[in-house]
This record gives C-alpha cells, structure tokens and sequence, in this order.
C-alpha cells in the first residue's frame, strides 16, 4: 500500500498572509540582506503559493516598503522615549544616538531594510511619511540649539551620522560581541553626539 502524498507546503492557505509574507522576508533580510531574496522565496518560507503574495504586495519592493515603515515608525517610538528623558537639547541628542544603536543592535533586519533596501520614496507615501515623522520629533530639539533651520538639520544629520557609524562598526564586530560591547557603544554614541553639540572634539 503507497503512503499517502503529502500536500506541498506551497499549497496551503494562510490565515494571516500578510504578516506571515513580512515575517518571513524579515527572517530572509536577517540571512542574506535586503537585497538577498525574491518574492517567490519569501512565499515559499511562508508557505504559500508564489503567486499569494500579489493579493497584498505589487513586488518585492513593496513588501520591503512595509517593514521599513515599521523600521522608521519603531525608530520614532524608541527616540521619543530618549528624547522625553531630558528637558536638556544637548543631553536629548546624546539619548537619540544611543538609541539609534541600541535599535541597530536589537533590530538588525529593519534597520538594513530601513537605510540599505535602496528604497524609493517616492513611489511609497507611507514609507516617506514615516520618516518625515522622525525628523520632525528630532528636528525641534536641533532647533533650540541652532535656531537657523539649515544649521539645525545639518546638526541633527552629523549626529546621526555618527551614531550610525558607530551601530555599523559594532555589527561588524569591531567593539567586540555581547551587551557589554552594545552598553559601551551606546556610551560612545552619546559623548560623540555631546561633543558634536557643543562644537568640541571627540
């Protein structure tokens, strides 16, 4: 007597596709990066049909839109927390750059998707709003320390910059591994972005 055949998993219906596609492309993205995976292999590690997708997302960049609008949104969430921890501009920006590489740390695949899905922001509405909405939560605390609107985005972008510099420089390895490693990071972040502030030398 033959064994029954067993049902491929790309046969099977999902209760929930959308979150299960996003899902898999976040654990995709965590394996190979953004630019990794196709759409089809995202379906495959959800389970489903390589044409379910299209029911939610036009294309690949599509599903990506979504997370890296989760990305910024999750972002803004985590740097209203720092920023609220001080009434001080100086000492809000250094709690921004810390947080910017605990998120980093603790949230790799949104944060590749976020800064390296080469996304076009234009084509998602969403996508632009949600980082508008981080610049505008940082903006105003850049403004009391410079109240020219160029110098305050020029301020809040040296800032950033360097707190990403800093995340990238811990994920490579380069401070060493573990939460000691993530607590002096974020350490570092804040006194370059005090440094910064204040116009001094690192």
């Amino acid at each position: 007597m033959s064994s029954p055949v067993k049902r491929r998993p790309t046969g099977q219906h999902h209760g929930d596709l959308r979150n299960a596609l996003l899902r898999a492309a976040l654990e995709l993205v965590s394996e190979r990066g953004p630019h990794g995976f196709t759409l089809a292999e995202a379906s495959r590690r959800a389970g489903v049909s390589v044409a379910a997708p299209y029911k939610h997302f036009a294309d690949r960049e599509s599903l990506l839109a979504e997370l890296a609008t989760r990305g910024y949104r999750e972002q803004r969430s985590r740097f209203a927390v720092a920023v609220g921890c001080s009434e001080d501009p100086v000492e809000q920006l250094a709690s921004f750059a810390s947080a910017y590489v605990r998120f980093a740390a603790e949230e790799p695949a949104l944060f590749d998707i976020t800064f390296n899905a080469g996304l076009d922001k234009s084509r998602f509405a969403e996508l632009a709003s949600a980082g508008d909405e981080v610049a505008v939560l940082l903006l105003p605390v850049a403004r009391q320390l410079t109240p020219d609107a160029d110098d305050a985005f020029d301020l809040l972008l040296r800032v950033a910059g360097a707190a990403h510099g800093l995340a990238v420089f811990l994920r490579q390895g380069l401070f060493g591994v573990g939460g000691g490693a993530l607590t002096d990071t974020e350490e570092k972040a804040a006194r370059t972005a005090r440094a910064i502030t204040r116009q001094r030398d690192v």
